[in-house]
C-alpha cells in the first residue's frame, strides 16, 4: 500500500505549475513564496489534519504567519510598498494549495477586515488598527451576510445602526463570520436607520451587546472558526465608524478585490489534488503495476492538469489587469465562477482515482473535496456571478429578481 502522501513533496517549482506561471513573479516574490512555502512544510504540515479532524483553529502558527512579513506593508509607517496583485495572488494560491481553512483564515483577515479598514478607513482609523493587523497581534473579521441573506444582502441587509448621542447601536446578526470567535476587530455592515445607507463599523472584542458563537458540525473549512453573531444593543463610538464606507458600492468594492482572490484559492486546491492524485498513482499498484500506466488514470490526471492550468492562466490574466488598475467587476466575477466550478469537477477526479483511500483523512484528498464545496459558495455563488457577468455581456440587461 502507497504511503499517504501530499502536496509538499518537492521544493522548486510545483509540479502543478505546468506553464511555469511563477515564472512571472520577480526573484525576491518567488523568494517569498518560497519561505511560505517552508512555513507550511515545517510548522502546518505535522498538525494541519488533526485540527482539521477536530475543528478547532492551530493558534500556534499565528506567530508563524506574522514572522513571513506578509502584511508588513499595510502599517502606514512601513517602507515596504504595497505587493502586486498577481504576487498576492500567488500567496492566496499557495496557503490553499495547502490547506484552504488556513488560506481562508489569512484571507478574511489580510483581504476583507484589513482591506476594509485600508478602503474605508480614516488616517487616523489606519494608523490605530492596522499595524497591530499587520504584525498578526489583531485579528480582524469581516460581518456582511446575515442569516436570511447571502445573496441578497445588498438590499436585504437587516442589521441597524441607529446614531446615539456620540455613538451608534447596532441590532442585528450575522452569519458564517470567520475568525469572528476569536477575532479582536469584526467589521460590522449595517443600515443606517434613518437614512437607510449601508454603513461600516469597527466592533471591538468584548463590547457588550457583541456575540459570537462558534457555528459546529461544518463539514467543511473546519479549521476556521465561523460563527454567528448576534448584536443586541451593541453600542460603538463614531470613532469607530469606518469614516469612508458610506453605502454598499464601498461593500462592493471590497468584494471585488476579494473574490479575486477566491479564484487564486480554488487553483490552490486543483494545484493539490492534482499532485496528492498523481503521487498516489505513482505509487498505487494494481494488476502488478503503477495505476499510473493506465490509460483511464492517465486521463483523469491530464484534465485535472488542463482544469488547473487553464485556471491559472484565467487568474493570473485577471492580476495583471487589476495591477494596471483596468479590471472589472465581472472579470472577477467570471474568475471566481469559473474556477470554483473547475476546482469542485477536479477534486471529485482525484477522490475519483484514489476510490475508497480517497475518502480517508490520512491520504489528504478527501480534506480538499470537503473544503471545495465551501469555496464553491462562499464571496457569491456561481449563479449570482453568472448574473454579474450575463448583465455585463448583455449591454445591462438584468436578470437579477427585484
Amino acid at each position: 500500500m502507497p504511503t499517504p502522501s501530499g502536496p509538499y513533496l518537492d521544493k522548486g517549482l510545483l509540479p502543478s505549475d505546468f506553464y511555469a506561471y511563477e515564472d512571472l513573479l520577480s526573484e525576491r516574490e518567488r523568494e517569498k513564496i518560497e519561505a511560505v512555502r517552508e512555513f507550511l512544510h515545517t510548522q502546518a504540515a505535522p498538525i494541519v489534519d488533526d485540527y482539521w479532524a477536530r475543528a478547532e483553529f492551530p493558534f500556534q502558527l499565528v506567530e508563524g504567519f506574522r514572522d513571513l512579513g506578509l502584511t508588513a506593508w499595510a502599517d502606514p509607517d512601513s517602507a515596504e510598498s504595497r505587493p502586486s496583485n498577481l504576487f498576492s495572488g500567488f500567496i492566496a494560491l499557495e496557503l490553499a494549495h495547502f490547506d484552504a481553512s488556513l488560506a481562508t483564515f489569512f484571507g478574511v483577515h489580510t483581504g476583507l477586515a484589513m482591506g476594509t479598514v485600508l478602503a474605508c478607513g480614516s488616517e487616523e482609523q489606519k494608523r490605530r488598527w492596522l499595524p497591530a493587523m499587520s504584525r498578526f497581534e489583531k485579528i480582524g473579521a469581516f460581518g456582511l451576510t446575515e442569516p436570511h441573506g447571502g445573496s441578497d444582502v445588498a438590499g436585504g441587509l437587516l442589521t441597524t445602526a441607529r446614531r446615539d448621542g456620540d455613538g451608534w447601536i447596532l441590532d442585528g446578526a450575522k452569519r458564517w463570520i470567520g475568525n469572528a470567535t476569536f477575532a479582536d476587530l469584526v467589521v460590522i455592515w449595517a443600515r443606517d436607520a434613518e437614512t437607510h445607507h449601508v454603513l461600516g463599523f469597527v466592533v471591538e472584542k468584548d463590547t457588550p451587546g457583541f456575540t459570537a458563537t462558534k457555528i459546529e458540525n461544518k463539514m467543511a473549512l473546519r479549521i476556521v472558526q465561523n460563527a454567528d453573531i448576534v448584536l443586541d444593543g451593541c453600542r460603538v463610538p463614531e470613532a469607530n465608524r469606518l469614516q469612508n464606507a458610506n453605502s454598499f458600492k464601498d461593500t462592493a468594492t471590497i468584494l471585488r478585490q476579494t473574490r479575486s482572490g477566491v479564484a487564486w484559492e480554488a487553483v490552490g486546491v486543483m494545484f493539490a489534488a492534482y499532485e496528492i492524485a498523481l503521487q498516489y498513482a505513482k505509487e498505487r499498484e494494481q494488476f502488478g503495476r503503477p495505476i499510473a500506466g493506465f490509460q483511464l488514470v492517465q486521463d483523469l490526471l491530464v484534465k485535472m492538469l488542463g482544469n488547473a492550468t487553464a485556471s491559472c492562466g484565467m487568474v493570473t490574466r485577471l492580476a495583471q489587469l487589476q495591477d494596471a488598475s483596468v479590471y472589472r467587476d465581472e472579470q472577477s466575477a467570471l474568475a471566481k465562477a469559473q474556477c470554483t466550478v473547475r476546482m469542485r469537477e477536479s477534486v471529485g477526479w482525484a477522490r475519483e482515482l484514489m476510490a475508497g483511500n480517497g475518502i480517508v483523512l490520512d491520504y489528504k484528498i478527501g480534506r480538499f473535496v470537503a473544503d471545495a464545496e465551501a469555496i464553491y459558495s462562499y464571496e457569491g455563488t456561481r449563479e449570482i456571478q453568472a448574473l454579474i457577468v450575463g448583465r455585463a455581456v448583455t449591454g445591462g440587461l438584468s436578470a437579477f429578481v427585484r
